[in-house]
């Protein structure tokens, strides 16, 4: 069984901490990911530094700016992958970015990268089910996931076809628009995912407006996990640097208790 199917269960709602890789700089990255195992994470998706991050909100935008400032590169990414994997074999990573560097390396030597370093799945924002079969059976060679992404306004023909095609688990992006936009619309979202899980037997998880405890009990209710990315990253930028490991470990630690009291 792959680490991603591992990481769900049916007794514990899952949890996933989204941090750009090199933000705020390379050398705090796989450190602060061991820190947020610690504080409960069950998967890790670190964002790989993209000059044009169209889906991001201000928020991560700026991470990625500082990241690429420190010149923190796809190759980058798999090296912190690689030296994470040195003391943690079971926590599930997956690479969230956009398409444009992969193509620059080369679907293959991608693939290949990623598997080697330890990545488990990828979810590529720009990249629709129509134009991936040619990277998803370079994945699919090395055991890798691609996470596909739902939206409020994604058709039912068109969320069955995205259901069928993600593997993992399936993305639900609970906000029109981008990253950190908006208040979660919780009757809304639990409407979606009964939709969603007649299309699918994959766990569905939320992201897109998990900013607490208190949103991340009313989400989970209904969903099998969420994500939160905005929210950590937003903590990052505001801390000092000596400080941003407790500050995201806090927020982390509330959030999964706020979960975990939903199973018990």
């Amino acid at each position: 069984m792959s680490r991603l199917k591992e990481s769900f269960t049916v007794d514990r709602k899952a949890l996933l901490a989204y941090i750009v890789a090199g933000d705020p700089d390379k050398g705090m990255t796989v450190g602060l990911m061991h820190s947020m195992v610690e504080a409960g994470v069950d998967g890790i998706e670190l964002g790989v530094p993209f000059s044009d991050p169209e889906a991001e909100g201000p928020v991560i935008q700026l991470a990625h700016e500082r990241a690429l400032a420190h010149k923190t590169s796809l190759n980058d990414c798999f090296e912190m992958v690689r030296k994470f994997r040195q003391d943690n074999q079971h926590t599930p990573i997956i690479l969230m970015g956009y398409l444009n560097p992969i193509e620059s390396m080369g679907y293959d030597v991608f693939s290949d990268k990623a598997a080697s370093s330890g990545v488990d799945a990828m979810i590529i924002v720009n990249l629709p089910p129509e134009e991936a079969p040619v990277l998803s059976e370079s994945l699919k060679r090395n055991k890798l996931d691609l996470v596909y992404l739902l939206a409020p306004t994604t058709t039912d023909q068109r969320a069955e076809m995205i259901c069928t095609k993600s593997s993992g688990f399936v993305y639900y992006v609970s906000l029109k628009g981008t990253t950190g936009a908006g208040t979660i619309d919780v009757s809304d979202v639990a409407i979606k995912l009964e939709r969603f899980r007649s299309m699918s037997t994959l766990p569905v998880l939320v992201g897109f407006g998990i900013k607490d405890g208190d949103t991340a009990a009313a989400v989970g209710a209904n969903a099998d996990g969420v994500v939160v990315g905005s929210a950590i990253v937003d903590r990052m930028a505001n801390a000092d640097s000596s400080q941003i490991n407790q500050e995201v470990c806090t927020l982390l630690a509330e959030i999964r208790q706020a979960l975990d009291e939903l199973s018990s």
